[in-house]
């Protein structure tokens, strides 16, 4: 299972939310780059990267950021937040992404983001699949739309989906434990899925329990940076994964 810890990006500074209210903004480094090489030094090979910003003005905004961060460092980096049309996906991938996530524009656009799966392949686009109460929600979050989650992503598979993040919104920035019970019924329920765990990641041992269950990977974000989870333990389970 790839750990895959997450930067999120506003007015370019690496920021953590809880339940992804902005109100909730807390800054914990100036400099996302400083972030980014520390994680490399730990043995990380993947980024997720998020443009806060990006998601809330519909376009996106932090390019710059992951220009800086994908031109400076080795990690296979997937972008995401507020990526809307043709024109963001190439800022993106000119900008060094290795992947995207489309989450908001697979529910209110599904022609835009089916045009992208077949333009740049499975292997580059990422479906978002964020949830609340198992309904799928858009716009950073702030909204919710009245999708359930697993037909959504069901669907999403039939037309060639590989990569999915699931993110539990209750979850995300509480350090209570991540979806155990939502991810199991993901992989159960489908077939070809790589999913991707995402929200509530607290303590090392659920990192092997979520491996043991069939996670793909596994984003961690506010664990590392509250010092839950230390980046000696992140190196260990990269070493003996």
């Amino acid at each position: 299972m790839r750990i895959i810890p997450a930067i999120d990006i506003i007015n370019g500074k690496c920021v953590r939310l809880s339940k992804g209210d902005y109100a909730t903004e807390i800054i914990y480094n100036e400099n996302p780059l400083e972030v980014a090489k520390m994680f490399e030094a730990h043995g990380v090979k993947y980024l997720h990267l998020v443009d806060l910003d990006g998601a809330k003005a519909s376009h996106i905004v932090n390019h710059k950021v992951l220009e800086n961060i994908a031109s400076k460092t080795n990690l296979s980096i997937d972008f995401g937040g507020g990526l809307k049309s043709d024109d963001d996906l190439r800022i993106a991938f000119e900008s060094g992404a290795n992947q995207i996530t489309g989450g908001s524009i697979a529910v209110k656009n599904p022609d835009i983001f089916k045009s992208w799966l077949q333009k740049y392949g499975a292997d580059k686009i990422i479906l978002g699949a964020d949830a609340l109460d198992e309904k799928v929600a858009v716009t950073g979050w702030l909204e919710e739309s009245d999708k359930e989650l697993l037909p959504f992503i069901q669907n999403y598979e039939k037309v060639g989906v590989s990569y999915v993040i699931c993110t539990d919104i209750s979850k995300d920035g509480m350090l209570q434990g991540p979806s155990f019970d939502l991810y199991q019924k993901i992989l159960n329920e489908t077939l070809n899925i790589k999913l991707i765990a995402s929200g509530g990641i607290s303590t090392y041992d659920e990192l092997p329990r979520l491996a043991e269950m069939g996670c793909e990977g596994t984003i961690v974000g506010k664990a590392i940076y509250e010092h839950r989870i230390s980046m000696k333990q992140i190196e260990n389970f990269i070493l003996n994964n």
